[in-house]
């Protein structure tokens, strides 16, 4: 299979408890036309070990050993490796239901197809199964726009992100070196050269929350975005988008549980920047703010279901 329609690309680190049924979810698909790039970043458990055993089961299945680059860094690679005329990533720990690939197949097959596309994702509590998410993001209707992808990121995540090899070559890769932020940073530059980034509303990927990671290390993230985001600030209301980013990451304290002063802080830091922007959405502003005061009497599985 040398031009697959899609080339999947995984990069891991330390991921053993989770890379079996990451590759299993892609290895599910109802697309078969796909080759599967498995990176490993200088793991130290048996991350590498399964990707091994389960490349030696299925010629389409590729792994690369690195020495600790990154994860953007890792991606990247994975690109320059790739063969397909799509490209799709999925991080070790989140999953696919089996139509991922064959919706997005469908939508870049259409009579005008998007430069990169996306659907909504589910957020799993990694206390539970992974059968079932607890809440989902929302997709927009149109093109995503720069300050959508600055302050909100409606992607979410890169699992959920597919994009045409020649929008990947035009907008260049991801930024190396990027902890936090890096899927927004590409996807701001992407919208801003001029890429056409649909959404599809439905639930198409699995995404694992938990409290001890790095996308759950909120002041990091602030601080991640707030130096990506500078770099856009001629181009976009920063203010107003760090109002909408406080919001989320509000959102996100109250959706993993985190004490209810930190959902807080970030609400009264997001009025502090822009009431109007917070409150553009009345419903999500509305709640983010009484979720932010009421939060210690609120169950955690009504958390998640409010606060996706």
């Amino acid at each position: 299979m040398s031009n697959p329609d899609f080339s999947v690309i995984v990069p891991a680190r330390n991921a053993a408890a989770t890379i079996a049924a990451t590759i299993a979810s892609v290895l599910a698909q109802t697309v078969r036309d796909f080759e599967l790039l498995l990176i490993d970043d200088g793991s130290t458990d048996r991350t590498l070990h399964i990707m091994l055993e389960a490349a030696a089961l299925d010629e389409r299945l590729h792994v690369i050993s690195l020495d600790g680059v990154g994860a953007a860094r890792a991606r990247n690679i994975g690109v320059e490796h790739a063969h397909g005329a799509l490209i799709a990533f999925l991080d070790a720990d989140d999953l696919w239901v089996p139509e991922k690939l064959e919706r997005h197949a469908a939508l870049h097959a259409g009579p005008v197809a998007p430069d990169a596309s996306y659907a909504a994702v589910t957020f799993l509590d990694p206390r539970r199964t992974y059968a079932h998410g607890s809440s989902r993001s929302t997709v927009g209707a149109g093109p995503l726009t720069p300050a959508q992808a600055v302050a909100e990121n409606p992607v979410c995540t890169m699992s959920n992100l597919v994009v045409s090899r020649e929008a990947w070559k035009r907008t260049g890769a991801l930024r190396n070196g990027m902890q936090h932020a890096e899927d927004q940073e590409w996807l701001a530059r992407a919208t801003l050269a001029g890429c056409h980034i649909v959404g599809i509303d439905e639930v198409l990927v699995r995404y694992r929350t938990t409290s001890g990671g790095l996308s759950s290390d909120l002041r990091r993230m602030h601080a991640g975005w707030r130096r990506f985001a500078r770099t856009y600030q001629d181009r976009v209301d920063i203010r107003a988008a760090e109002a909408v980013y406080c919001r989320y990451l509000a959102r996100r304290a109250l959706r993993l549980g985190e004490p209810a002063r930190v959902a807080r802080r970030y609400a009264l830091l997001g009025l502090r920047y822009s009431p109007s922007a917070f409150l553009a959405d009345r419903w999500r502003g509305g709640m983010t703010l009484a979720g932010a005061f009421a939060g210690p009497f609120l169950p955690l599985v009504l958390r998640n279901r409010l606060f996706a």
